[in-house]
């Protein structure tokens, strides 16, 4: 059970944050080139703005506990909806030469804004997982995303420093997040049926 909840918790988190390798790459290369912000301020600031969005989606996912489990599953239809949303940017951007650009924080709280910015999709994809997840799982869960905003700084700091790797990025990302969400959507769905 313990190893189902951690592919799950990593799967979930690898899906919502493919985005913010991006960030945390142009962050780090500001860092390399600007000294700002420092190191330690973008690892402060992932970690306070995962912190915030996962508090918020454990908060909201108890104050579901009264909504009866078969309609919990409902929920699914958000990340879905934001999935089928994602890719019909993407598909209508196909043309576009230039990718929206990427806001550069300057310290530990512009960079937890963010981060908390950029997880209006986290949130809607935290909140069905840990209303439908027992308590073991949920700190499992919580647990494994501490240890993946490591790894997601590390991997970040690393493509920081490789263009090549941040334009490959760039340029798929946009049709990685969308098909995670309609997949974690439609998994939602189906384990509430």
């Amino acid at each position: 059970m313990a190893l189902g909840a951690v592919a799950a918790a990593i799967g979930v988190f690898a899906g919502t944050n493919v985005d913010d390798i991006i960030v945390l790459a142009v962050l780090f290369t500001s860092a390399r080139a600007m000294g700002v912000p420092k190191a330690w301020q973008i690892w402060a600031g992932q970690y306070t703005g995962i912190a915030v969005l996962v508090a918020v989606s454990v908060a909201v996912a108890a104050g579901l506990a009264v909504v009866p489990d078969r309609w919990v599953g409902l929920l699914g239809l958000i990340p879905l909806g934001l999935g089928v949303r994602g890719l019909i940017r993407a598909i209508r951007a196909r043309g576009e030469q230039e990718p929206e650009p990427v806001k550069v924080a300057t310290g530990v709280v512009s960079v937890a804004a963010v981060t908390i910015a950029n997880g209006a999709d986290n949130i809607s994809v935290y909140t069905p997982l840990f209303r439908t997840i027992g308590v073991a799982d949920t700190v499992i869960t919580i647990g494994v995303f501490a240890v993946l905003v490591a790894v997601w700084c590390v991997a970040g700091s690393w493509l920081g420093s490789h263009r090549r790797v941040v334009a490959v990025i760039e340029r798929f990302g946009h049709w990685i997040v969308p098909i995670v969400f309609i997949l974690l959507g439609g998994t939602i769905l189906l384990r509430a049926a």
